[in-house]
């Protein structure tokens, strides 16, 4: 029997010690941490007692609920999610195509849809994004999802993702009349975007643009806990019925009513005080971009910085700032943003990092990061040669690998573990990625290139967060045999 650890802290005590802090939260989850007049969570924490109806058999009030969910982002039928919209895009896909089908996919998709893949034996085939100027992923063009569908006339069905991590937004609309042309549906996870339905400042939502399946992480823009999100269904191209038998198998058999309370309340908030909360929000967002105009060296991304061919929108409730040109990295700038301003940013990449932000963001809080910018702004020199060639960007992070075997297939052979520099030319049996924003370098069934082993080494040296590897120092990798 292992002996007990006297622990060296306690997870509750240091998060209320957390609460009590002055670090502001430019990340998720959207409510901020403001306290509303939600319930004490131990008073409301039951089970699917009498009264109050069972999210997988809902006939009730939890019928209800959805309902009204359904008619806020007039849909034809909307779900509550308790395990995150990782289970919506594992249902979504699961639904959409039979098992060994092919799936056209953005290859900035979210792991999910690769463990659905999985899950499905599927194979993937997959839509590359443009790249900007500004060193992210761009849009995913109609052009190139047409060409696909040509040259993958097997394909059951597409899956984009739109807004991405970094707000850049697709012509969804123009995608959907392609695929559906093509007799197949199309399923969107716009997790960043269950706040465009609310303001025409931002992007047309994927649910007016024609998309079969749409999945919104309410806990991501919207006041509502972690680990909350909807999946709309916005056709008959996909039957309901088996959205909801895979619902039944990914989703949690014990759904907890604290968070479809949390759903619900975040929605209802959005109902009768959105339009009045987004018009805040969008003049706290452009007085802030007005400001961020001053900096010489740092740079804030907009929707006028790179050309419309590339990038089709943006959600600019996404705040991506570059140290591109500068002597900063992303991960020193989010390092000194953190440690010295107490402004917890949501992510860092090579060369920028990225803040976001929602309807309880407050003047605050804006204030204190164009502050800090304009600070850090007049420390900081233009880089060098040397230190601009260490920041990589997204194109160069998420190139294709070549695809040896399917994930499926290379998941169920044998393997060795390799050192991974000793894994060049081998066919991976591993998922690499940065986390956030979780997409892969590389997936089970790719090949192990030197570029690949070079630019984990290059983000490891930056402190960039490498995960995927079961060696969690990320020295070795699983290879098929």
């Amino acid at each position: 029997m292992k002996p007990i650890l006297e622990p060296t802290e306690y997870l509750d005590k240091k998060l209320t010690a957390y609460s009590k802090s002055g670090y502001y939260p430019f990340h998720m989850p959207g409510h901020k941490r403001h306290v509303t007049d939600f319930l004490n969570p131990y008073a409301i924490d039951i089970t699917e007692i009498d009264g109050f109806d069972n999210l997988h058999h809902a006939v009730d009030i939890l019928k209800e609920a959805q309902n009204r969910a359904s008619s806020l982002y007039h849909t034809k039928e909307s779900f509550f999610l308790v395990n995150g919209s990782t289970c919506g895009i594992l249902s979504a896909i699961s639904a959409a195509l039979p098992r060994e089908g092919t799936l056209l996919m953005g290859r900035n998709c979210h792991k999910a849809a690769y463990h659905a893949a999985f899950l499905r034996q599927l194979k993937t085939c997959y839509l590359m994004p443009e790249e900007t100027a500004f060193g992210i992923m761009g849009s995913i063009t109609p052009e190139t999802v047409s060409k696909a569908l040509a040259a993958h006339p097997e394909a059951k069905a597409v899956f984009l993702t739109s807004p991405t991590y970094d707000g850049v937004v697709s012509d969804i609309r123009t995608i959907a009349d392609i695929v559906h042309a093509h007799n197949i549906p199309l399923i969107v996870d716009e997790a960043h975007g269950a706040h465009f339905r609310f303001s025409n400042a931002f992007p047309v939502s994927a649910l007016e643009c024609g998309a079969d399946i749409v999945i919104h992480s309410v806990h991501k823009t919207l006041p509502c806990f972690t680990q909350t999100a909807l999946l709309h269904v916005n056709s008959e191209r996909i039957p309901v019925d088996t959205v909801k038998s895979f619902l039944n198998i990914y989703e949690t058999s014990s759904p907890s009513y604290i968070l479809m309370s949390s759903i619900e309340q975040g929605l209802r908030t959005m109902a009768t005080e959105g339009a009045e909360l987004m018009q805040n929000f969008t003049q706290l967002l452009n007085d802030f971009y007005q400001q961020a105009k001053q900096p010489k060296h740092l740079s804030v991304f907009t929707t006028d910085s790179c050309k419309q061919e590339v990038c089709f929108g943006h959600d600019f409730s996404k705040i991506l700032i570059s140290t591109k040109d500068t002597e900063l990295t992303g991960q020193k700038l989010y390092d000194i943003l953190l440690n010295k301003y107490h402004l917890q940013m949501e992510m860092a990449s090579g060369h920028y990092v990225t803040a976001l932000t929602s309807v309880m963001d407050t003047k605050e809080g804006f204030d204190r990061l164009i502050q800090a910018l304009l600070e850090i702004d007049c420390n900081i020199t233009s880089s060098t040669a040397d230190t601009q060639s260490s920041s990589l960007t997204c194109q160069e992070l998420y190139s294709i690998p070549p695809q040896a075997l399917s994930i499926s297939e290379a998941l169920e052979k044998n393997c060795d573990t390799v050192p991974l520099a000793d894994a060049i030319g081998c066919v991976s049996q591993e998922y690499i990625y940065l986390y956030p924003p979780g997409i892969p370098m590389i997936a089970p069934g790719e090949v192990v290139s030197e570029k690949l082993v070079d630019n984990i080494r290059l983000c490891q040296k930056q402190g960039l967060a490498v995960e995927g590897l079961a060696d969690t120092e990320n020295k070795k990798i699983r290879v098929v045999k």
